[in-house]
């Protein structure tokens, strides 16, 4: 786990090896072990380097083919380099290290060595003979890689921070990636908040030759052909492919463990991490004094079940106000969430862990989020029948009733023309509705949204595949774009590195092609639950599904008040936004409007504080 830094294009070497530095500088907390630089006519690279395999020396970037044609930086872990080594008998290695496979890969099957990693990862490849330069980004985009390109020049970096220390990238907002923001409390990638920085996609490479730059897919998640398999096999198939998951990412030559709250997905890993590890499991939870917040009972209960080495985090809710500006702070691009990331890799680091296993994914792949029993139910629904005057009426009155953010969202989906997945999905995530924002940004046309442009493009049948579709569209869009760059941004500022074993892509692509029949979540994840035998106990496989529960609108109301009501002051006066309605909606927070609750306010925080830090104009 590191951070990457290059330039390709810039015709003053002195200049472009003066950016790289400062450039390296501002990713100093990913990569605290060692620093290195590659500089030629065309090209300038940077490393810094958080060793996890092979800790010597031989393991420093930029790294060198053995016949210093080809030059790499690299960011992430190859899981299954071992094997990938194995395959490659005409290359001499040096080291045993992870980068070393890829640049032999690289070597010997050029851009098609993507295909054979197992891993997260964003690496570049400089050709000195082709003066052709490679780079391409993990399938999930568990590693970021962000990149500016204008009049033949090229700069890439693992963090936008790095990108904007070069004095070369324009600090300016994209107005139709800020709508996108407030929608959905993060930007999807490609674009980013800025107008000319942008995400490689995950499952993309990049190739850049005589200032000419072409990108191409070499993986997505979709749907394959209708599984055969008995339920029995099933469930055997993915008991082999989540422990084989978990075994390859204990990889390490330094000391780990694992994030445990005590929900399903979490404790899987826990269970199958004392199954498979000839050491005891470490294992980290986040507590508070507070009962009514805190897993202890849970996260205890599995501790205690595989005899790990527990150890609790304890916070009071002053402790986790204390830590927000530190959080803020930490933040590479703006989101709406990533705060207990941050707090829970901080004492994870503090406790001499520098990797550590997590059970993001989970939910995404084995149904466990609400929005995977709506996306049924809304199938099988008869309401869909009824005409679309009638369902239009029947929502509005509801929700002169209720008046709350999920009758108004639910307002919304029966006046859809069809009431269909692609039309329900984008308003399921949604945090500002449209016509808020349209009174906020003064706006009365808004952009495409973007959610039902990305879930438009999926090719899965929905007769027996729903589930599926559901999955790839939350990986697309919340899980990639919110809760993996906030997982890397958070725990990288601690340097820690956070591996997922949930998002192995094999195990991916074989439960993405599980039909809907043995996938359905009558009881929580019962695919996962049932794949793994005896492995989880009732008491955890029953629990009310709690998450990360802190008291926001308390917070915001008390504590946070003061710094809610500056930075909305300072974001209102931007050219973006309209002053009076959008502190109308802060006093609607205020007062307890049921429509307006704490999340729908909090991201509109974070932007103005990450825009103020990070000196961005209007």
């Amino acid at each position: 786990m590191c951070g990457i830094n290059g330039i390709y294009g810039l015709s003053d070497r002195f200049k472009q090896e003066s950016i790289i530095r400062t450039m390296n500088k501002c990713l100093a907390h990913r990569g605290p072990d060692d620093e290195g630089f590659f500089s030629d006519d065309k090209i300038v690279l940077g490393h810094k380097r958080l060793s996890i395999i092979d800790l010597s020396n031989a393991g420093h970037q930029p790294m060198f083919s053995n016949d210093k044609r080809y030059c790499i930086i690299h960011n992430g872990e190859i899981y299954n380099f071992k094997e990938i080594r194995n395959q490659i008998k005409d290359y001499i290695f040096k080291t045993q290290s992870d980068t070393e496979v890829i640049l032999a890969s690289y070597t010997k099957w050029g851009s098609e060595c993507v295909k054979y990693f197992n891993g997260m990862f964003a690496f570049a490849v400089w050709d000195n003979m082709k003066r052709e330069l490679f780079i391409a980004r993990d399938r999930f985009g568990i590693k970021p890689l962000y990149y500016y390109g204008k009049n033949d020049l090229l700069l890439f970096s693992s963090e936008i921070r790095s990108l904007l220390s070069s004095g070369i990238v324009l600090k300016k907002v994209d107005e139709n990636s800020l709508i996108d923001y407030l929608r959905y409390q993060t930007v999807h990638a490609s674009k980013t908040i800025l107008k000319e920085v942008f995400m490689l996609m995950p499952g993309h490479s990049m190739t850049v030759k005589e200032n000419q730059v072409s990108i191409e897919c070499y993986w997505k998640p979709e749907a394959a052909i209708e599984n055969s398999d008995s339920y029995l096999q099933i469930c055997k198939s993915v008991n082999e492919l989540l422990t084989a998951s978990v075994e390859r990412r204990l990889v390490a030559d330094v000391p780990f463990g694992a994030f445990l709250s005590g929900g399903i997905d979490s404790s899987s890993i826990v269970g199958l991490m004392s199954k498979v590890s000839t050491q005891k499991v470490k294992t980290f939870s986040v507590v508070f004094d507070e009962k009514k917040f805190s897993e202890s009972e849970f996260s205890k209960f599995i501790a205690k079940k595989y005899n790990t080495d527990h150890h609790e985090i304890k916070l009071n809710v002053s402790d986790f106000v204390n830590e927000l500006p530190n959080a803020l702070n930490a933040m590479d691009h703006p989101s709406g969430d990533g705060p207990n990331t941050y707090v829970v890799s901080k004492a994870t680091k503090n406790a001499g862990i520098t990797m550590a296993l997590s059970g993001l994914g989970g939910d995404e792949l084995f149904a466990g989020y609400d929005i995977f029993k709506r996306s049924l139910k809304l199938k099988n629904s008869s309401i869909r029948k009824i005409s679309q005057p009638i369902r239009m009426a029947a929502g509005n009155f509801l929700h002169s009733v209720k008046k709350d953010s999920g009758s108004k969202k639910l307002s919304k989906i029966l006046a859809g023309e069809k009431m269909s997945f692609n039309e329900f999905y984008p308003l399921s995530r949604q945090v500002l509705m449209d016509d808020v924002i349209e009174k906020i940004t003064s706006k009365s046309h808004l952009p495409e949204n973007i959610v039902s442009t990305i879930i438009s493009a999926f090719d899965v049948n929905e007769n027996e595949f729903l589930l599926s579709k559901v999955s790839i569209a939350e990986i697309s869009s919340y899980m990639e774009n919110v809760l993996l760059r906030d997982t890397d941004q958070m725990s990288m500022a601690h340097a820690l590195e956070v591996r997922v074993p949930f998002l192995d892509y094999e195990l991916v692509k074989y439960v993405l092609s599980v039909p809907d029949k043995f996938k359905n979540p009558v009881t929580p994840k019962k695919l996962l639950v049932d794949s793994l035998d005896n492995l989880l106990p009732p008491k955890i496989v029953n629990r009310k599904k709690m998450g990360f529960t802190l008291p926001w609108t308390h917070w915001m109301k008390n504590e946070l008040q003061s710094m809610c009501e500056q930075n909305l002051l300072s974001l209102s006066r931007r050219k973006y936004f309209h002053e009076k309605e959008l502190q109308k909606l802060w006093a609607r927070f205020l007062s307890g409007d049921k429509e307006i609750t704490w999340s729908r306010i909090w991201h509109l925080v974070v932007l103005e504080h990450w825009l103020s830090k990070n000196e961005i104009d209007d």
